[in-house]
């Protein structure tokens, strides 16, 4: 049974690979229209082929940039119309000890992860809100939206920002069709986390087994997660099952975080 009518537009950010590119599967298998922005266009292209014609490719949305987000908008538009599910994925999480966390880095981070969120939502607002159908902004966040880790104090603070801005907004729009979540998967099987257990392994000469485990054990069910489960998770808070669910913070981690 769809989750979603093939009425629903829903735009995705950071939606080249790992959990974007896995939400946009289920949604398009679903029968939803899918954006699919991101900032680099060969990932973007491949999937956009992978999914057909209910697939659109903005690239160079670059969230950070309104100008950018305004341009992207307008392909949609002209694509789809107005978009009734916004899926806020971008993200990054650069590793650095606080003392060495530099106001470049700190200011990178909550400008992609946490302004960027910002940015998004309130360019897509207008069309949520008069859609004429109950629309959806859901925020992938982390667990480090919940809880602390050590040596990403930017990401965990932006995680953290992420939860409240969806908080606060679930509140704000309460009386209207539009609600407001957030997801916060745990270490996830996604190439940025692969690129981090290159880079450690690298630096520290420990095995690559060695490395994994030191992402699995924060999970009590010992393992990654896959990014098909977040991708679940999305589908269902857009559901029409789910409409009374707003100003969550919802993890999915193997029980490692269980109070959001």
């Amino acid at each position: 049974m769809n989750q979603v009518s093939p009425s629903q537009h829903v735009l995705i950010t950071g939606a080249g690979s790992g959990i974007g590119a896995a939400i946009a599967r289920r949604f398009a298998a679903d029968g939803a229209k899918v954006s699919l922005a991101g900032r680099r266009s060969a990932p973007l292209e491949a999937l956009a082929d992978e999914l057909g014609a209910c697939a659109l490719t903005i690239s160079g949305f670059d969230v950070t940039d309104p100008a950018a987000i305004h341009r992207g908008l307008i392909a949609a538009h002209e694509a789809f119309g107005p978009v009734t599910i916004l899926v806020n994925n971008a993200g990054e999480a650069p590793s650095a000890p606080f003392e060495k966390t530099s106001l470049e880095l700190w200011s990178h981070v909550l400008s992609v992860d946490l302004t960027g969120v910002f940015n998004v939502t309130q360019a897509v607002l207008p069309d949520l809100k008069t859609s004429g159908k109950p629309a959806r902004i859901i925020n992938i966040a982390s667990t480090a939206g919940i809880t602390g880790y050590a040596y990403v104090s930017a990401y965990c603070a932006a995680k953290h920002g992420v939860i409240g801005l969806t908080r606060a907004l679930a509140l704000e729009l309460a009386k209207t069709r539009v609600t407001v979540n957030a997801v916060c998967p745990g270490f996830t099987d996604t190439p940025i986390l692969t690129s981090a257990i290159d880079a450690i392994t690298a630096k520290t000469g420990r095995s690559r087994d060695e490395t994994l485990a030191e992402f699995t054990k924060h999970n009590p069910q010992g393992r990654l997660i896959r990014p098909e489960e977040v991708a679940s998770t999305v589908a269902w808070l857009a559901s029409p099952d789910a409409g009374s669910i707003t100003g969550q913070a919802i993890a999915v981690a193997g029980g490692e975080v269980q109070a959001g």
